[in-house]
């Protein structure tokens, strides 16, 4: 995906290294999961790197999910 094609993430967690002004998530790359994975460590860098994209879920609603791309700031 282009630069310019990259789709407008909102996100309210302000504690986020990725987190910008008017809830604009600004990280290259956002990793979604389901609940059941929210421990999982994929050990990549967020936001640049690759994710394990190989394994496909299936959620019944939002709120059964999580980001993995979430890093608190320093």
């Amino acid at each position: 995906m282009a630069k310019e094609d990259k789709p407008i993430v909102k996100c309210s967690v302000s504690n986020c290294t990725y987190w910008g002004e008017k809830n604009l998530c600004q990280a290259d790359m956002i990793m979604i999961d389901i609940d059941s994975h929210a421990s999982r460590d994929y050990n990549t860098e967020f936001a640049g790197e690759s994710f394990d994209s190989e394994h496909q879920d299936i959620a019944e609603s939002s709120s059964a999910t999580c980001c993995h791309t979430f890093k608190p700031k320093s």
